[in-house]
């Protein structure tokens, strides 16, 4: 009787902080609401663009006339509803920037809900304009900044930019516009290239995220228009089953979309990185900027856009050294700066509230600087602002990755050892298991029709107990190892099919005598396998993402598979584990293990079992080659 009051009174408990956050939540957005009303009037513009098309843009500036105000602005295919007479219930990256005093303006680019023109996903930038008829993100920035900064009666003259996720990617795109009004510009969780990030991640095809965004996000607008498109109905909460009974890729058209998805179908016609994903790269096109200081920021477990950030921020800083050029990657998920506290990720916790800190001491100290303070000058903020997992503390750096980060290899061994010596004679040659595309080994263990943001700190329990899961760990470490920088795996391997594709996962081990996390009292957490980083390569790709190539089958082969940067500490006690596996669904699709020329074309025969080696012998060893601090 004791045991079941003491449960009942915790469920009490739990109740009331549940609807204590809510009613929290509920306040915070009724007081920022009422702010607004009370601080900032609305008007609704149709900006002409260079080539007369009229993009639809909201300015929301402050009633208060007795001085000027610098301008922060969002580009988003979104919609900037309310449209008409509504208010937004909050303004801005932040509500420290809100209270800070500025004009927000928001458009809905070219194409897009109320604004006029064809919509181009990802619009291919032109380095060379010959006339007012080629336009791209640039130009649309340009005539959109030139138009406020001469019809706004109240502002300063400066202009900032941002933008999370696609309104990041063209936040990087307004970058080159190069308006000598733009004075910062933060493109946060920017896409950069779409064979690596969202729908790609190194040519694999992440499923549920292309079709549940492109299932409604992708059907065509027939006029201008407030609504959103419906939402696709799955008729299943369980997205493993959807697309198994989905099957092959090509059944989506035949089944479901009816070739209504402009983008789905290109995609299908296109699954190599040919011109058309060529065109729709911004990297090559980030450079000569001038007067426009930099801030990208990055979510350690975003799990959409992890690539654009990094590329970003590192190919600004290698083709324009003498712009100021900032990095800030955090303890988040996609957009999780903006939308969560970054206290914790799924069950695991992160020490603190690390979005107040990002938002108050970074964010709104470089806008600050730019946009009302003296731009001439470089902020007082370091190159690379960047949490450190593990340890859980924010880290300041001149450059990134640190220099001072040595570069060392994690060796892969029999009986699934991992160490920092490399393998000696003697030992078991290869590690093997079965790959059926008929049972996939899922990504997560939770039912879901997407993909979730969770799965990328998920207990790996239970993958590592699979058969088609190969693991290796080192032993109990005796002091903390501390990465810092890219991870690459060199995979040394061999398929008894003709394509494969390769998931590597790096993973921290807790310790059987872990304690429960504070904003997770009940869960155990003892040898919790919390993922740190994870990739899937594309094995056809190995050599070339342009001109793919089948595995010769039992060959032993070189895969190299870049895992993105991480700057997290392995505590003393705890292990580090890697685990490889070939199948990771439905957040990737199956690759049918049988080459094919075009891998969104194949038949159900063509899905068959495959053996894949991981070798780990002296003359072929299997390696992870990481930069430790």
């Amino acid at each position: 009787m004791l045991k079941k009051n003491n449960l009942l009174q915790w469920l009490a408990v739990l109740v009331m902080c549940c609807l204590s956050a809510t009613i929290s939540m509920a306040q915070k957005v009724n007081e920022d609401s009422l702010y607004i009303r009370q601080n900032y009037e609305k008007a609704e513009y149709k900006i002409p663009m260079r080539d007369g098309k009229k993009l639809f843009t909201v300015v929301y500036s402050p009633k208060d006339k007795s001085k000027k105000y610098p301008i922060l602005m969002n580009r988003t295919p979104y919609a900037v509803g309310p449209y008409g007479e509504g208010m937004k219930t909050s303004l801005g990256p932040s509500t420290t920037l809100m209270r800070d005093g500025y004009i927000f303006v928001y458009q809905d680019v070219r194409g897009t809900f109320m604004s006029e023109g064809e919509f181009v996903n990802m619009t291919p930038h032109l380095d060379k304009k010959k006339g007012k008829k080629d336009i791209d993100e640039s130009s649309d920035t340009y005539d959109t900044v030139d138009w406020l900064i001469k019809k706004l009666d109240n502002d300063n003259g400066r202009v900032g930019q941002w933008g999370i996720s696609y309104p990041g990617f063209y936040a990087a795109a307004g970058l080159m516009s190069n308006h000598p009004a733009l004075k910062a510009v933060s493109p946060q969780a920017p896409i950069a290239d779409w064979f690596w990030d969202d729908f790609h991640h190194n040519g694999a095809f992440f499923l549920p995220h292309a079709y549940n965004f492109l299932s409604s996000f992708g059907l065509p607008r027939k006029e201008l228009t407030t609504e959103w498109n419906k939402r696709f109905d799955h008729g299943t909460p369980d997205g493993y089953e959807f697309f198994m009974r989905m099957g092959p890729l090509k059944n989506a058209n035949e089944k479901y979309l009816k070739g209504s998805v402009a983008f789905w179908n290109e995609m299908m016609e296109h699954p190599n990185y040919d011109e058309f994903w060529q065109a729709r790269n911004i990297l090559p096109h980030l450079k000569n900027l001038k007067n426009t200081a930099v801030m990208t920021v990055g979510g350690w477990y975003d799990a959409e856009d992890l690539y654009g950030p990094l590329k970003i921020y590192q190919t600004i800083e290698k083709n324009n050294p003498k712009l100021t050029n900032m990095i800030v990657m955090g303890p988040w998920v996609h957009g999780g700066w903006a939308r969560t506290d970054g206290s914790n990720i799924g069950n695991v916790y992160f020490g603190q509230k690390n979005s107040p800190y990002y938002q108050q001491e970074v964010e709104a100290r470089f806008f600050n600087h730019y946009l009302k303070g003296d731009a001439k000058q470089p902020v007082k903020l370091p190159e690379a602002v960047m949490f450190e997992g593990g340890n859980n503390t924010w880290r300041e750096f001149a450059v990134w990755p640190p220099k001072e980060a040595q570069e060392r290899t994690l060796y892969f061994h029999e009986n699934g050892k991992l160490s920092f010596e490399a393998p000696k004679a003697g030992e078991t040659q290869a590690s093997e298991y079965i790959s059926d595309p008929a049972k996939p080994v899922p990504f997560t263990e939770e039912v879901a029709i997407g993909m979730t943001r969770e799965y990328m700190t998920d207990d790996q329990r239970f993958a590592s107990r699979r058969p088609d899961v190969l693991t290796f760990q080192t032993d109990v470490l005796t002091d903390d190892l501390t990465l810092a920088g890219e991870i690459l795996a060199q995979l040394k391997v061999a398929t008894s099919g003709s394509d494969a594709d390769w998931v590597v996962k790096l993973i921290d081990v807790y310790p059987d005598t872990a304690q429960a996390n504070p904003h997770q009292p009940d869960k155990k957490m003892g040898g919790y396998q919390a993922m740190v980083r994870s990739e899937v390569f594309r094995g056809r790709f190995r050599n070339s993402f342009e001109k793919p190539e089948p595995f010769t089958p039992n060959q032993v082969t070189p895969v190299n598979v870049e895992l993105q940067d991480v700057l997290y500490t392995f505590k003393k006690g705890h292990r580090l584990m890697v685990q490889i596996q070939s199948t990771w669904f439905p957040l990737v699709d199956r690759n049918p293990q049988k080459y094919v020329p075009n891998i969104y074309e194949a038949n159900e025969e063509d899905f068959i079992k495959a053996t894949h080696k991981v070798y780990h012998a002296p003359q072929q060893a299997t390696s992870l080659k990481v930069k430790v601090l």
